[in-house]
């Protein structure tokens, strides 16, 4: 798909989430917005996967959303790609929604895989499938997504490490750096200082992108998926901007889980092009 189309969808997206957090006055927007480009491509584009769903994967790319706490940008992507119906993003957070505030698999929703939200578990489920495709002879490809606030927590080194001693090459994580987490920067919270250091030590491939410009998106991880093979595991080091598209909530550690009021979201509405229709 070309990547303007990805932009028109990226912003109904956007529209959504910030919809779906107003209503229930609960969620989090910032990093939703902030990774919208990136699973717009991901979803639209990139992946080789059957909206139809089957937990087990076979012959598919997989998908693991390690950073939970970002499901308003994960359901309105499954929804807009054909999982479920784009009208159940308004049960969001409802009692017994299946669109719960992290996604869950009790409630078997179309496309989640696991339960997230605890961070720091998602690479190590998706190194498990990644290595379960290479038993099975799959030639298909796992993808994660993880906050860099969560790579404060120590399994994710545990299974960084891991990864690349076992030579799981058909995995490719991407890492939202956008340098704030819910207590404020990580500059003050807990310092990470390099990633692209940390990563190459425990000998990763690491890539850089802007998580905001559609074709480096498009460029960056066909890139990545051409480097799969090779012995090691891919790292995508992703900048963006959290809140992005709103332009009183971008850069802002304050908007990781507050909802707009109504004159906000009014605001916000106003920045963004309606483009698939409003559900």
């Amino acid at each position: 798909m070309a990547a303007a189309d990805l932009i028109k969808i990226a912003s109904q997206v956007r529209r959504d989430i910030v919809r779906m957090v107003h209503a229930q006055q609960s969620g989090h927007p910032g990093g939703s917005l902030g990774c919208t480009d990136f699973l717009t491509a991901l979803y639209f584009d990139v992946l080789k996967h059957n909206p139809s769903f089957s937990m087990d994967g076979k012959g598919e790319d997989l998908f693991f959303l390690s950073n939970g706490h970002i499901s308003p940008v994960f359901y309105s992507v499954l929804a807009r790609s054909g999982y479920f119906d784009v009208k159940e993003l308004a049960t969001f957070r409802k009692l017994n929604s299946r669109l719960q505030g992290h996604p869950t698999t009790h409630e078997h929703l179309p496309g989640i895989r696991i339960a997230s939200g605890s961070l720091g578990q998602g690479m190590s489920v998706a190194i498990g499938a990644a290595i379960t495709k290479k038993y099975n002879k799959d030639s298909q490809l796992v993808y994660s997504l993880h906050g860099d606030g969560e790579l404060q927590e120590g399994q994710i080194w545990e299974s960084v490490m891991f990864a690349a001693h076992n030579k799981v090459d058909n995995l490719i994580s991407t890492i939202d750096v956008n340098g704030q987490q819910i207590d404020g920067p990580l500059s003050k919270v807990l310092s990470l200082d390099s990633l692209e250091d940390k990563f190459k030590a425990f000998h990763w491939t690491v890539l850089h992108m802007d998580g905001h410009n559609m074709e480096q998106i498009l460029s960056t991880l066909a890139q990545a998926k051409s480097l799969t093979g090779q012995g090691k595991p891919i790292c995508i080091l992703m900048k963006t901007s959290m809140g992005k598209g709103v332009d009183f909530m971008e850069g802002s550690h304050e908007w990781h889980g507050i909802a707009p009021n109504d004159e906000q979201l009014a605001k916000a509405l106003g920045q963004l092009e309606e483009t698939l229709g409003d559900y």
